[in-house]
């Protein structure tokens, strides 16, 4: 059975900033006539430049992503500085964009939304500054958005009756959370990596395995494990014994490396 951790506020605040007993959020947004808004959104938290621009319906009128492929095959993975600079030269293109395909101007936005982590530091900066540039320039609110309850509200988004309380599995290169939400602003952590996340283990393997990194390691790895065997090589499930619901990949990374290089070897 999975114990939901006592300690909210102290144990969950890496991950979600609102404790469990602050009142929900407000969602108004002033100026807006019966809350019907229409939002400019901007990320930047990693290896992507993102903006979409969105009604308080759900609609999402536009959505466009500048990726840094590149970059990670280049360099193996984020490099951050890198990753900032490619922000930094893209980020009022993709806007703009975003703003053309929805066929909206700085004008008929409601609000300016972005992330502001968790993720990396430098490439958060770079979202920030530009929602600040239009929020200011037009006298707009900034709405602050938490990474990973974006990633866990993000299914009401798109299934209209999905109603709390519901179980949320997030899972990206720097995290691994089982929550529960039970309402916006109001989350239980069920279970966190003890060590690496999935993304981590991910990327490394497929370093390891000399594949293109140009999407990640995730994508590549799923792409080819549709052509292998499943069989063929036998893991442990890991913390299997452990009565609760955390995860740990580090010791399944490290057999996959030993199989790797079992693999090499029996091949000269």
């Amino acid at each position: 059975m999975c114990a939901p951790l006592t300690s909210f506020s102290n144990t969950f605040s890496a991950h979600f900033s609102t404790p469990k007993s602050s009142p929900e959020p407000n969602t108004q947004i002033p100026g807006a006539p019966d809350n019907d808004f229409v939002l400019l959104s901007i990320e930047t938290s990693c290896d992507d430049t993102a903006a979409a621009v969105v009604r308080s319906s759900g609609e999402i009128l536009s959505q466009v992503v500048s990726s840094q492929a590149d970059l990670l095959a280049r360099y193996g993975g984020v490099a951050p500085k890198m990753a900032e600079e490619a922000h930094s030269q893209v980020i009022d293109q993709v806007v703009q964009e975003a703003l053309d395909k929805a066929n909206v101007r700085e004008t008929g936005l409601s609000a300016v939304a972005v992330t502001i982590g968790p993720g990396l530091s430098l490439c958060l900066r770079v979202g920030v500054l530009r929602a600040r540039e239009t929020a200011g320039r037009f006298n707009l609110p900034i709405i602050g958005v938490h990474h990973m309850e974006a990633h866990a509200l993000v299914a009401r988004l798109m299934e209209k009756k999905l109603q709390f309380p519901f179980m949320a599995l997030l899972i990206s290169g720097g995290h691994n959370l089982l929550i529960l939400a039970q309402d916006l602003g109001q989350y239980i952590q069920l279970g966190t990596t003890i060590d690496d996340a999935i993304g981590v283990a991910y990327d490394k393997t497929a370093k390891w395995l000399g594949l293109d990194l140009r999407r990640s390691g995730g994508p590549t790895i799923e792409e080819l494990a549709r052509e292998g065997d499943a069989k063929s090589i036998k893991y442990s499930i890991p913390m299997k014994q452990h009565k609760d619901c955390n995860f740990s990949n580090v010791g399944l990374k490290t057999k996959v490396r030993l199989a790797i290089k079992s693999r090499t070897r029996n091949m000269k």
